[in-house]
């Protein structure tokens, strides 16, 4: 029996004459942090796109716990279990921390026009939404203004959002972003409770972060990956140290 929860195949995408992914083939297993680094504009956000749905692919395939995604949309791959969370917030900010949770929460029923009716009063909705902002520790801020939020609260929501879809994988596109060393430090914490919950394929420039957390790390360069390995195997690849990493971690 596999262990593969998430796997992407041979995936195409181009941009006229610039290939943004460029035969990408990795995959996500139980229970692992699979990071994807690489310098910008080397097609990670892109090749995020494509797994979720959000961008079709020239060709390859995406598969889901062994069934193929390929044909369906992103709001379903959503349902099937691909939790995502997005490097520039898309969070409902003059709604509650609560609403946005109990929004995420609908979207696994596939109605979510069904927000704008007396869903507040719907116990499984709300119940699960608590559960989630209790998970990530935002529960005592249920009834705050999401504006009113600190950024990494923010954060910490969309992960929460997240979970409502009793997601079978997370993709985390810079979780990291604009976070102070605090911030850091408890996201770490928290993403390493949730790897527990579901595998986490995980987008970061926070190179201390990539190798505190990461089980193994793809390297994405002009849209090809030029190497997987463990956290040690990547450290020590002159090619990477020499073509990305440079002075950012010891050898």
């Amino acid at each position: 029996m596999t262990d593969v929860v998430l796997r992407t195949d041979r995936l195409f995408k181009s941009f006229g004459a610039l290939k943004a992914t460029n035969d990408v083939s990795l995959d996500l297993r139980k229970g692992e942090i699979h990071a994807l680094i690489g310098p910008n504009g080397a097609g990670k956000s892109t090749l995020i796109q494509q797994i979720t749905g959000h961008l079709a692919s020239d060709s390859g395939a995406v598969s889901l716990m062994d069934e193929h995604l390929t044909d369906v949309g992103p709001a379903e791959r959503a349902r099937k279990g691909l939790g995502r969370t997005f490097q520039i917030s898309s969070l409902a900010m003059e709604h509650t921390v609560l609403q946005n949770a109990v929004l995420g929460a609908l979207g696994q029923r596939g109605n979510v026009m069904a927000f704008f009716k007396p869903v507040m009063k719907d116990v499984r909705l709300v119940s699960a939404a608590k559960a989630a902002l209790a998970q990530v520790g935002l529960a005592e801020f249920a009834t705050t203004r999401t504006a009113d939020l600190s950024h990494g609260q923010r954060r910490q929501l969309e992960v929460a959002v997240a979970l409502t879809l009793k997601p079978k994988a997370f993709l985390m596109d810079e979780p990291m972003a604009g976070l102070g060393l605090e911030g850091a430090q408890q996201m770490i914490g928290l993403l390493t409770e949730l790897r527990k919950e579901a595998p986490i394929l995980l987008i970061e420039h926070d190179m201390d972060a990539v190798f505190a957390l990461a089980d193994r790390i793809s390297v994405l360069v002009y849209g090809e990956v030029i190497a997987t390995g463990t956290p040690e195997e990547i450290k020590v690849n002159p090619e990477i140290r020499r073509a990305y990493l440079g002075d950012e971690v010891p050898a």
